[in-house]
């Protein structure tokens, strides 16, 4: 029998609050839980059924669970630990599969190949197309300096100039709602 979804989270959430370094300005749990409502969010404007649903939380959930142990290849962290951790939450081998592909879509540069790997994706990097794009850009440089000091804000913003050009939404709501909204954010730095 599954462990209900709401035991997972606090599960998951204290574990994040515990383990990750204090370094991660913007891999912190309050982004593991703004990815796991924008996926929900995104997951219902898609007509995404109850059962993927609970999978796409879950993934949403563990998604950066890697930063934990690493920064580099993380995802891949993330899935051998959401492989273990699930099996204790009575996740089939099946459903741990499409969780760790959801997982393993939020790899930058992003290829997701279903319907659910396209919503975490989107979810992962939706701030992109927000008002609090600048806040959540600054955090990101915060953490990027702790692992390249030299990192300078001109380099940086060269460097989200390069990604939001490069940068496509997978789904038809983000696709539709959040394009334009990036692309003002993106003049935006631009501009500086």
């Amino acid at each position: 029998m599954k462990t209900p979804f709401k035991i997972i989270l606090k599960d998951i959430t204290k574990l994040l609050d515990t383990k990750l370094p204090d370094y991660l300005t913007y891999h912190d749990t309050a982004h593991t839980l703004y990815v796991l409502d924008k996926s929900i969010h995104i997951a219902k404007k898609e007509g995404v059924g109850t059962s993927d649903l609970e999978l796409l939380k879950v993934a949403a959930l563990f998604h950066d669970i890697g930063f934990t142990v690493t920064h580099k290849e993380h995802e891949e962290e993330g899935c051998k630990i959401a492989k273990t951790e699930l099996k204790k939450y009575g996740y089939s081998n099946s459903e741990i599969e499409t969780i760790c592909g959801m997982i393993m879509a939020t790899k930058i540069p992003q290829r997701p190949k279903t319907l659910l790997e396209q919503i975490l994706a989107d979810a992962d990097l939706e701030y992109l197309a927000t008002s609090g794009f600048s806040r959540k850009a600054k955090d990101l440089y915060k953490e990027r300096l702790h692992f390249n000091p030299d990192l300078s804000l001109d380099e940086w913003n060269e460097v989200q100039i390069e990604f939001m050009k490069n940068h496509r939404y997978h789904t038809k709501y983000c696709k539709h709602y959040k394009t334009f909204r990036k692309q003002r954010n993106l003049k935006q730095i631009l501009r500086t």
